[in-house]
């Protein structure tokens, strides 16, 4: 009587396999890990006017030779302002535009190479920052890559803590201490004081 139901235990769990083999899709050929979900990185760098933007000390360049990969790369502006291509050497990047440095590398490699085809971009801003401190949600260091009021800045920077003082804004330029009333240009009123922020100011929301 045991063998009988030991025999017939053992039929039904070679059935259950059986049927589970059949029913149970196969991995896929070449399935190991399970593909990353991390968003690609981009290249595309940062949206700057490439005939207007001085390119400065700590900036990262993507600098692009159609054809020529031994030249295409980034390259971060030295303190001196100064890159260093290859064949070229080092070449003042510092002071000029995207565009006005494409042109001199162009004229550079034309020594080395026919016709070459030269595009610079703006990869990383390292040269041109503001920094907001104080009430704000958001204090820090910030980019100035593209031209910059105050109150587009002040926008920016994840709003207002709740005791922030909105009518006592400072800039701190240098030894200038300029005013600024948020307020006031919600209002319409007072506009001039909404002024371009330049490299290395300090806005403080007290």
């Amino acid at each position: 009587m045991v063998r009988k139901d030991v025999s017939l235990v053992l039929s039904v769990v070679s059935g259950l396999c059986l049927a589970w083999l059949t029913v149970a899709p196969a991995p896929s050929a070449g399935s190991g890990a399970p593909a990353s979900t991390a968003p690609l990185k981009s290249d595309s760098g940062v949206a700057v006017d490439p005939k207007t933007y001085v390119i400065g000390a700590q900036d990262v360049l993507m600098i692009k030779v159609w054809r020529e990969q031994d030249f295409t790369g980034f390259y971060t502006v030295r303190p001196d302002g100064k890159i260093t291509v290859p064949l070229i050497g080092d070449v003042q990047a510092g002071g000029l535009t995207p565009e006005r440095l494409g042109d001199q590398l162009k004229q550079g490699l034309s020594n080395f190479i026919n016709s070459p085809d030269v595009s610079v971009s703006l990869q990383t801003v390292g040269s041109k920052k503001f920094y907001i401190t104080g009430e704000v949600n958001r204090p820090g260091e910030y980019v100035l890559a593209i031209p910059t009021k105050v109150f587009d800045a002040l926008s920016n920077s994840g709003g207002f803590r709740d005791f922030a003082n909105k009518k006592k804004i400072v800039i701190i330029r240098g030894a200038d201490r300029l005013k600024f009333n948020y307020q006031d240009i919600l209002k319409g009123k007072n506009l001039e004081q909404n002024i371009f922020l330049e490299n290395g100011d300090t806005v403080v929301v007290p």
